[in-house]
C-alpha cells in the first residue's frame, strides 16, 4: 500500500501534528491526495516555542487547517512524577485531547507520523497508540526516516533536514519529578545554544547542573567556546559539563 491508496481508503482524518519531519510530510501527502485532513497540535509544557512556530509555518505553506489544543500534562501526577512509563501516560493524555476535539469536528480516524524506522518494541508511547487505535500511514506504507527526508526535500518542505526532536521532558532523569521551572531552564539553555550555532543538541539535567550532548563535529567548537557557553547557561545550571560520547 502507498499513501495515495491509504488516503483513498481514509479520505477524512485528524492528524496529530508536531511540526517535525514525519508529521509534516504526512500532512503534505494528505493535501496532495486531496484528503480532508485537519492537523491538531497539542501545546503542552513539554513542547518548546519553536515547534509551534514550525507547525504554523508548515501548515500555512500547505494551506492546511491547523488547530491548537492547549493541554497541561503536568497537571497529571502520573506524568509529572516522571516514572518509567511517563511517555505512555503523556501520549494517552495528548491523543485523548486530540480525539475529543477531532470527534467534535466530525473526524473518527486519528493519524500520527510514526514511520517504518521507529522500532516498536516495548516503548510505552507506542503502546498508547495501539490502545487508542491510532493509524500510522508512514509505517503502514513502509516509509523510513530516510525515505521521508528524501521525499520532503523533493517536495520543497523546509522540514526535510530538521533534526529529530524529543520533548523537553526527556531531558529529566527518570524518577525525578518534572517541574515547569525546570522545563523553562532547559528550553532557555537549548535556545541559547542554538543561537550560538549549535544544532541537534540536548541539555540533560544532571543533578543541579546540566550535561550537554552534541554531535561529534561540534564537540571541539564547544570546548573552544567554553566561556561563552558557561556565560549563557551558568545562571540556570551549575556545573555545566560536556558529554564526550557524541550524539
Amino acid at each position: 500500500m502507498n499513501l495515495t491508496e491509504f488516503f483513498a481508503r481514509h479520505p477524512r482524518a485528524a492528524l496529530a501534528f508536531s511540526g517535525g519531519v514525519d508529521s509534516a510530510y504526512l500532512l503534505y501527502a494528505a493535501v496532495q491526495c486531496g484528503a480532508d485532513v485537519t492537523a491538531y497540535y497539542v501545546k503542552s509544557e513539554f513542547q518548546p516555542a519553536f515547534e509551534w512556530e514550525d507547525a504554523r509555518r508548515l501548515a500555512g505553506e500547505l494551506g492546511a487547517r491547523l488547530v491548537e489544543i492547549p493541554l497541561s500534562v503536568l497537571e497529571r501526577e502520573e506524568v509529572a512524577a516522571n516514572p518509567p512509563d511517563r511517555c505512555y501516560h503523556c501520549k494517552r493524555a495528548i491523543f485523548g485531547a486530540i480525539a475529543r476535539r477531532a470527534a467534535a469536528d466530525g473526524y473518527d480516524v486519528l493519524l500520527d507520523g510514526t514511520n517504518a524506522s521507529d522500532e516498536e518494541g516495548d516503548r510505552p508511547g507506542m503502546r498508547a497508540l495501539r490502545e487508542m487505535q491510532v493509524l500510522s500511514p508512514l509505517r503502514l506504507c513502509g516509509l523510513t526516516k530516510a525515505d521521508i527526508r528524501r521525499r520532503s526535500r523533493q517536495a520543497g518542505l523546509f522540514t526535510w533536514e530538521k533534526p529529530a526532536y524529543a520533548c523537553l521532558a526527556t531531558r529529566v532523569p527518570t524518577g525525578q519529578a518534572i517541574t515547569l521551572e525546570q522545563l523553562g531552564r532547559i528550553e532557555r539553555a537549548e535556545g541559547r545554544l542554538h543561537q550560538m550555532g549549535f544544532t541537534d543538541l540536548r541539555v540533560r539535567v544532571w543533578g543541579r547542573g546540566a550535561r550537554l550532548e552534541l554531535p561529534a563535529d561540534q564537540l571541539m567548537r564547544a570546548v573552544e567556546r567554553r566561556e561563552d557557553i558557561l556565560a549563557a547557561l551558568g545562571a540556570d545550571f551549575a556545573p555545566v559539563t560536556l558529554d564526550l560520547q557524541a550524539r
